[in-house]
């Protein structure tokens, strides 16, 4: 636990870029709202700027694909052409009137990437027989790469203050650091090293072709989809340490629930995380935290920021009212699409939810 234990309500800053005036951030959520062909809806532009005039510090997109291929659900933001910029532009700008920060979340679906969407076969480090994807080459791995860096390049053309590389729940960059499926023979499968290899070149490149002020981060999830403990811990470390991050945003699935391997079952998911050296890079976590006391509680447990999911569905102010109100709770569950809709969700968003979460929307 931290020496001094923060407040919900102070101040953040960040190696790089704007501090956060409060420690809440809104968590990166898959809605299905853009267009067809990646360019901003209007749908997607009230859900993410509503939530920036609600109280959140800095307000994070759904996951913007890469490049066309990697579309893993309708509606999906894109930032793999300069024509996302026009609305990439006018959604940075409107969530930094609403009074926050901003980041792009960047990302590929890899093997989960949707064939009726692209009308291209799913590419993975492997050749997946459960899902038809073949494997990537060793010069597309490094068009990947050079692609990320690119998106990166164009959300800072577009004004955001950063952007976070998705790294977790099974995506292509998570793809790459499964050890039980990725055995490529090159430099970017096989051992732990070359596993994490493709992440941190894009790290590397990010930073060398973005401005000193460009934030950028990073999402891992732990246990799940062929990452074990041991490396999340170990990978977690390097990133922490080694300064390129400003932030690293562990999605925990439930932030106090203990690990699934016995060996580090002893104590919570938070705490293994946040007993790791940091230096200037933060720590945020996210994972079931619906009320102010869960997010105090992630602060005496060492976090420096929580992230905010299905709370900021269900509340497009939840970071204002858990600011003004240390007894704040969301609202119980399951709520009528009407409520979401007055929160802010689009037909598409609501229909994705109830579609995906049991017993959150009841008609």
């Amino acid at each position: 636990m931290p020496d001094t234990i923060p407040r919900l309500s102070d101040p953040l800053p960040f190696a790089r870029g704007p501090a956060m005036a409060n420690r809440f951030m809104l968590a990166p959520l898959t809605n299905w709202q853009s267009n067809a062909d990646g360019t901003l809806a209007d749908a997607e532009y009230h859900w993410l700027t509503m939530r920036a005039r609600g109280g959140f510090a800095l307000t994070m997109t759904c996951a913007a694909h890469v490049q066309r291929g990697g579309q893993g659900f309708p509606g999906q933001l894109g930032v793999w052409s300069d024509d996302h910029l026009p609305g990439l532009t006018r959604l940075a700008a409107g969530i930094h009137a609403g009074g926050g920060g901003s980041s792009l979340q960047i990302q590929h679906s890899g093997r989960r990437s949707d064939r009726a969407l692209t009308g291209e076969q799913p590419v993975c480090p492997w050749d997946d027989a459960e899902t038809g994807a073949r494997a990537l080459t060793t010069a597309e791995v490094e068009q990947l790469i050079e692609d990320f860096i690119t998106a990166a390049v164009r959300a800072e053309r577009a004004g955001f203050h950063g952007v976070e590389l998705h790294g977790a729940h099974g995506y292509l960059l998570a793809q790459f650091l499964d050890g039980e499926n990725n055995q490529r023979s090159d430099r970017f499968g096989g051992s732990f090293v070359n596993r994490c290899r493709v992440l941190h070149s894009i790290i590397d490149g990010v930073r060398a072709r973005t401005g000193p002020a460009f934030q950028l981060g990073l999402r891992l999830s732990p246990e799940r989809f062929g990452i074990t403990m041991p490396e999340s811990l170990a990978l977690a470390t390097q990133v922490l340490a080694d300064g390129k991050l400003d932030y690293l945003d562990m999605s925990l699935w439930d932030c106090f629930k203990p690990p699934i391997d016995a060996a580090f079952a002893d104590r919570p998911l938070i705490d293994h995380f946040a007993a790791l050296p940091r230096g200037t890079t933060r720590l945020g976590v996210a994972g079931k935290i619906m009320d102010a006391a869960t997010a105090q509680r992630c602060l005496e447990h060492g976090a420096d920021f929580v992230l905010i999911g299905r709370g900021a569905m269900l509340h497009h102010d939840f970071a204002a009212r858990a600011l003004a109100d240390p007894a704040f709770q969301c609202v119980e569950r399951p709520v009528t699409r009407a409520w979401l809709e007055k929160e802010g969700l689009g037909p598409a968003f609501i229909g994705y939810v109830a579609s995906t979460w049991k017993n959150f929307v009841s008609d």
